[in-house]
């Protein structure tokens, strides 16, 4: 798989039904075209939950808001040279929002 794509379900319940049967996680791995960390967390996760659903917000809280993200986008766009150092204190000095 490329980088970053969610597993939906139907895979995720194929792949523990074969660890079930007792196939290795390398032999998934090549299978499903996939990292081995991948399918070990996958089974970590159905041995200690019974589940395969995803958990809601794993993710990391965002900084800015979209009206922030549109502000920034502005900003780089008239001064191309701008370094994030730039951008932030920009940002804060315009919204008092520190990134």
């Amino acid at each position: 798989m490329s980088n970053h794509q969610r597993l939906d379900d139907g895979m995720r319940w194929r792949i523990v039904g074969k660890l079930e049967t007792g196939q290795s996680q390398v032999q998934i791995c090549r299978e499903f075209n996939l990292t081995p960390r991948v399918v070990c967390n996958l089974w970590k996760q159905f041995q200690d939950t019974g589940s395969i659903e995803r958990k809601p917000g794993q993710r990391r809280p965002r900084a800015t808001t979209a009206t922030e993200d549109h502000y920034l986008s502005i900003i780089a766009r008239r001064n191309r040279g701008a370094t994030a150092s730039q951008f932030s204190r920009d940002l804060y000095a315009a919204t008092g929002t520190r990134v």
